[in-house]
């Protein structure tokens, strides 16, 4: 088994494939992403495979050298086999691997596993714990991996979800499901994903700099303190810098409107630091430039030459309040934020 040093899980969205496109290429060598369509409510059929087209091109594009995987794990009953055709295409290229999961239809899981074989690229196995570990679903998982071709490569994909305060026990509930897991196959690769950024409001960012505890990066460390024997093959995932939630968002059709605030992101070792920006007003500008210098200000701010991220950070700071621009909106607060934490999360990982 062979793991990948860092499994970022991505919403197949502009802004994350720009940040992947942006990272440097030896960050990019170290990530293997876990793209995500989002839910296609009401999408015919017929329709699925310009929707998944839609997303899943410009992925597929940046992705011309590295691999990874392609989840549609919120698909509807009737668009599981035109879904599975779409994707057939970006797993039959060699970058994107299927995935399934032991909750998943048997159909899904068919398509899934009959993809990994024509496509000789093997299948992610995705299995979410969002509480205490059940020891049912190991079962579930063995059935899933007897269907699979002897041949056809496995990967595990342990999926924590959001692992915030209200989870203390989410590394033990990590560690049982890793105990009965790992024992099931010789995977290629093995990863822990989890995810600890914060669903974001208004409230919190009214008083300047915030700082959110990185509460699944604890408990990755947790994880990493136990004795057990395969720690050293296991691979770090994350959800960057969105809640897990974020994956469920439905695309809107008109991107206009919004709220009238967004936040700034960055990543320090224990922290999120959050700062809020606006996305219309007349003092826009001035706000987004201060917000911008505000994290140039911290201590942990790693410097312009570190990475997009920050450099993108730096150029929003830059400059008099008068400009007409530069200072970005949710498209750039996100693929900025997203980049300057991949880029850390892998300089911070054993083996970078």
């Amino acid at each position: 088994m062979s793991e990948p040093l860092y499994v970022p899980v991505l919403p197949a969205r502009p802004h994350a494939a720009e940040a992947y496109r942006r990272l440097r290429p030896d960050v990019r060598a170290a990530l293997m992403p876990l793209w995500n369509l989002p839910p296609l409510p009401g999408v015919a059929p017929a329709k699925t495979d310009s929707a998944v087209r839609k997303f899943v091109d410009p992925v597929s594009r940046v992705h011309r050298h590295h691999g990874g995987w392609v989840d549609a794990p919120f698909a509807e009953d009737a668009q599981i086999s035109s879904l599975a055709d779409a994707l057939l295409v970006y797993s039959g290229l060699g970058r994107l691997r299927p995935v399934t999961g032991p909750e998943r239809t048997e159909a899904q899981q068919t398509a899934a596993l009959e993809t990994a074989r024509r496509c000789d690229c093997g299948v992610g196995v995705r299995v979410t714990v969002t509480g205490e570990w059940d020891g049912d679903t190991t079962e579930a998982v063995r059935d899933l991996l007897a269907r699979a071709h002897p041949a056809v490569p496995v990967d595990l994909l342990l999926d924590m979800g959001g692992v915030l305060g209200d989870r203390p026990d989410a590394g033990k509930e990590a560690l049982r499901a890793l105990d009965a897991l790992i024992p099931l196959a010789p995977w290629r690769t093995a990863a822990v994903l989890a995810g600890g950024f914060p669903r974001l409001t208004g409230d919190m960012l009214e008083r300047g700099l915030r700082e959110e505890p990185r509460t699944d990066w604890h408990m990755w460390h947790e994880v990493r303190a136990s004795a057990r024997a395969y720690l050293p093959l296991l691979g770090y995932g994350d959800y960057g810098v969105q809640p897990v939630s974020a994956l469920t968002q439905v695309p809107k059709r008109n991107s206009k409107g919004g709220p009238p605030w967004g936040a700034l992101r960055y990543t320090t070792e224990s922290s999120f630091v959050l700062s809020k920006v606006l996305t219309r007003g007349d003092d826009r500008i001035a706000v987004n430039r201060r917000a911008a210098r505000q994290i140039l200000d911290l201590p942990e701010f790693r410097g312009a030459t570190a990475g997009a991220g920050e450099s993108w950070l730096r150029g929003c700071a830059a400059g008099p309040v008068t400009l007409g621009g530069g200072t970005g909106g949710p498209t750039e607060w996100l693929w900025a934020g997203n980049v300057q934490h991949m880029t850390y999360v892998v300089r911070c990982l054993p083996g970078s």
